[in-house]
């Protein structure tokens, strides 16, 4: 058994840039470009994030791939407008690598106790599966039944795409200081892998301004 004691995020890929949204608003006028109108691109940015019109940021996009226990998962799920989800099924499947996540802030006899919880778990689940089929029940029916047996615990991973307005609505309720702490750490990785990338500088700093995303210390 394989135990991951935190979530994962990766960056697969991002579409477009600042440039690409500053263009979207500028169709309305001219998307012809030159070296006084990319100077321009920042404080475009700004205006419209200040003043709601949103829409342009809708034309770019990030896409991660997450490794995550299941409260975090559902969290996700909740968004759905200008966001896209699939994930692995054990419905599908048989989980053949039982990952699963203890919580960092746990006491060592919580987190000992979880763990002990969730491998049994796991252990049910796969014998479940081989004695379901033994008994004549199809490996389909085997495998979404026996999927009871999992807990919360357990990671499953999806990819996740956002369009950038989509994104900051999700980066503004999951860093609010009530959102669960483990969402909380999924949206920071996702802010941070976004950064890196250097292709939504002006974006992200239109939106921090705009109170649209949290800034860096928070």
């Amino acid at each position: 058994m394989s135990l991951i004691n935190t979530n994962k995020v990766e960056l697969i890929g991002h579409y477009g840039s600042d440039e690409t949204i500053a263009l979207s608003a500028w169709t309305s006028t001219s998307r012809e470009l030159n070296d006084e109108k990319r100077g321009r691109i920042g404080k475009l940015l700004t205006m419209l994030a200040k003043d709601g019109h949103l829409t342009p940021f809708e034309k770019s996009s990030l896409h991660f791939l997450v490794t995550s226990d299941v409260a975090s998962h559902i969290h996700l799920l909740k968004h759905r407008i200008g966001v896209n989800i699939n994930a692995e099924s054990a419905r599908y499947k048989e989980f053949t690598m039982d990952k699963f996540y203890i919580p960092g802030d746990w006491p060592e006899t919580q987190k000992a106790q979880l763990e002990s919880h969730i491998k049994n778990s796991f252990i049910n689940y796969h014998e479940c599966i081989k004695e379901l089929e033994a008994k004549g029940i199809s490996r389909k029916r085997a495998k979404e039944s026996a999927r009871f047996y999992l807990p919360y615990g357990i990671q499953i991973t999806c990819d996740i795409m956002f369009n950038w307005r989509s994104f900051a609505h999700f980066q503004k309720l999951r860093n609010e200081q009530h959102a669960q702490v483990e969402i909380q750490d999924i949206a920071k990785q996702m802010l941070s892998l976004a950064e890196q990338t250097g292709a939504f500088t002006e974006t992200i700093h239109a939106m921090r301004i705009a109170g649209l995303l949290p800034n860096r210390e928070q």
